[in-house]
Parts: C-alpha cells; sequence; structure tokens
C-alpha cells in the first residue's frame, strides 16, 4: 500500500538557535522537496521517495528542542539526519547552543548523522564529537574555530568534508552543496544531478580555497612585526630577505622569525606569497593583461612557478580563476 509513512526514505531536522539563517532553513526544506519530485521523474516508479523535514527549536521554558514544523506532521519522528545552519552573525556574537548541541549529542547516540554548514559548526562543536576530527567552516571563521575548539581539525580549504556519520560545509551559502550531498545520498546521483540543474547549481563543489580571500592580521599589536607587514605590502614585487625585514623591525632573525609567525600565523615566505596572489587575484578580475604579465607585475620571474603557487593557494588555474571571476 502506498503510504505516506511507506514513502519517507530518511528525515531530515533543521535546528533553529538565536540568530540562524532561516533562507538555509526554508532553502533546505524546499531543495529536499524538489529533489523528491526528480527522483520519481528520473526512476519513472509510482511510488514517490520523500525526505520528509522537520524543524527544532530550544522551547526555553522547557529547555527542550521542540519540533516547529514538519512536512509530515502524522508520522512519529525517525531522524537520519540533523543539520546545524549558518548564522547571520560573526561566531563573536553567537550565544552558547548547550541545549541544541546536548540534543544533536542525543541524536547522534541514536545513531542519527550530524551535519553542520559554515557557522553553524561551532554549534556542532560544543557537542565534542568533532574533536580530533577534520571539520570545515567559512574559511573566515576557521581561526576563531580552531581559537575556541582547540580539539578540532579544522579544514577550511574544503567545502564538504563528510566524514560518513559527521558531514560539514564551509561558506554561508554552502547549505546547497550539503543538500546535494545529502540528496545523493539518499536518492541517488541521478536525482541530485536532476535537482542541481532545475535549480541552476553546481553539483557539491569540494574547496572553498577558489572563493577565500587573504585577510591580513594587523591586530595583533606587534608593532615592530606592524612595520614590517606594511613593507610588504607596499613592495610585495620586491624580493626580501629574513636579515633586511629583521633590521626593519630592529630584531635578530631568528626574533624576527618567531615574532612574525606568531602575530600573522605565516612565514613570511609564505606571507608574501599570499600577498602577491592576492594582487593577482585582483588583477585578473578587473584586466585583460596576459597571465605572464601579471605574474612579473606582483613579483615572480618565472611564470610556470607563478601559475603553480597560484593553482596551490586557489585550487585553480589563473586562466580558469579569470574565466569564472573577470569582469572585464
Amino acid at each position: 500500500m502506498n503510504t505516506p509513512e511507506n514513502n519517507v526514505v530518511a528525515e531530515v531536522g533543521l535546528v533553529i538557535y538565536p540568530d540562524s539563517q532561516l533562507a538555509a532553513v526554508y532553502g533546505l526544506t524546499d531543495m529536499f522537496r524538489i529533489a523528491a519530485d526528480w527522483a520519481v521523474n528520473i526512476s519513472g516508479e509510482e511510488r514517490k521517495r520523500a525526505i520528509r523535514v522537520s524543524h527544532w527549536q530550544n522551547d526555553t521554558a522547557a529547555s527542550n528542542m521542540l519540533c516547529v514544523w514538519d512536512s509530515h506532521p502524522d508520522l512519529p519522528h525517525r531522524l537520519s539526519h540533523v543539520i546545524a545552519p549558518p548564522s547571520l552573525v560573526v561566531p563573536e556574537k553567537m550565544v552558547p547552543m548547550k541545549v541544541p548541541a546536548d540534543w544533536m549529542s542525543e541524536r547522534y547516540n541514536e545513531g542519527v548523522t550530524l551535519c553542520s554548514v559554515c557557522a553553524g559548526a561551532f554549534v556542532l562543536a560544543e557537542t565534542g564529537l568533532i574533536d580530533h576530527r577534520r571539520a570545515t567552516t567559512h574559511w573566515a571563521f576557521a581561526q576563531t574555530l580552531s581559537e575556541r575548539f582547540p580539539a578540532v581539525d579544522v579544514a577550511a580549504e574544503n567545502m564538504v568534508i563528510d566524514d560518513g556519520d559527521i558531514i560539514t560545509a564551509g561558506g554561508i551559502l554552502a547549505w546547497t552543496d550539503l543538500g546535494l550531498t545529502l540528496i545523493e545520498k539518499i536518492l541517488g546521483t541521478g536525482t541530485m544531478l536532476a535537482t542541481s540543474r532545475f535549480l541552476l547549481v553546481d553539483p557539491p563543489r569540494r574547496e572553498q580555497s577558489t572563493y577565500s580571500a587573504f585577510i591580513p592580521n594587523f591586530d595583533h599589536g606587534d608593532s615592530p612585526i606592524l612595520r614590517a607587514q606594511h613593507h610588504l605590502h607596499a613592495h610585495f614585487a620586491d624580493q626580501h630577505s629574513i636579515d633586511t625585514l629583521s633590521v626593519l623591525a630592529n630584531m635578530t632573525p631568528r626574533t624576527f622569525l618567531r615574532h612574525f609567525q606568531k602575530a600573522t600565523g605565516l612565514r613570511p615566505t609564505d606571507y608574501v606569497q599570499q600577498v602577491r596572489i592576492m594582487k593577482a587575484r585582483d588583477a585578473l578580475e578587473l584586466s585583460n593583461r596576459s597571465v605572464d604579465q601579471i605574474a612579473w607585475e606582483v613579483g615572480y620571474t618565472d611564470p610556470s612557478a607563478f601559475r603553480k603557487i597560484f593553482r596551490k593557494l586557489t585550487g585553480v588555474t589563473p586562466g580558469q580563476y579569470r574565466q569564472r571571476f573577470g569582469t572585464q
């Protein structure tokens, strides 16, 4: 007999916490419904395989999570996946999420797969279940996640990390990547691809390094290192030695290296590469100058070395980057 209960092949619970991004909550809800429609078209089956979606919110009076919306309200809950969506505020302004985290831990112990998107990783991290495991978040929040939860192995270069029982997704719009990943697991690759084509979104991306930007830290309070940083930004195309930079900072080379890495999180050579690639990305986006010319302008005499470093830091070649982000 073809009943609603027989049609449900998985239940995804979406956690609504303070300042969570409702666009992701409702977007995922719609995506799973659309996927169910396409699953019928792909398979030709009369039986519609549905992904049940439920929304869960903290009942402050009872200090417990309650279901506040359900696509199949007449059925008993059988959660298979729980997702912590992105936050509308930066992690520094997110309030403690003990009740949602405890509830997610209980579901995990029942065999539920836990997922997070962007800053939702901070909610997931409160469970302690990603300690000593790789997890991703928005590239701009990676350092904060590492500092607040040092046991987590933060891999911000990844857009999606699928560990089977725990899945984390990176950017604030990576809910599309996570949603399609789950659709592929639950309803198959054909349905996932049909859903992505219908929604005009790419299939799940694996890296977010193409989208990340170098954000140098100037707020560390170490004025000699700040002076060296400003020099590197003003003269990024020049060659720089540790001896010259240490003299500029009035330190010994060994002391300078230690202070520089502590203040910026990078070695001076890596820092210069980040600055140069940042300038190269701007040129690729805003000009029609050749890749070789841009390489020379930002300080690389060997264009092949520039291409190799550019791909290492962005995940794509300079030509691919210009094709995707160029405005000329």
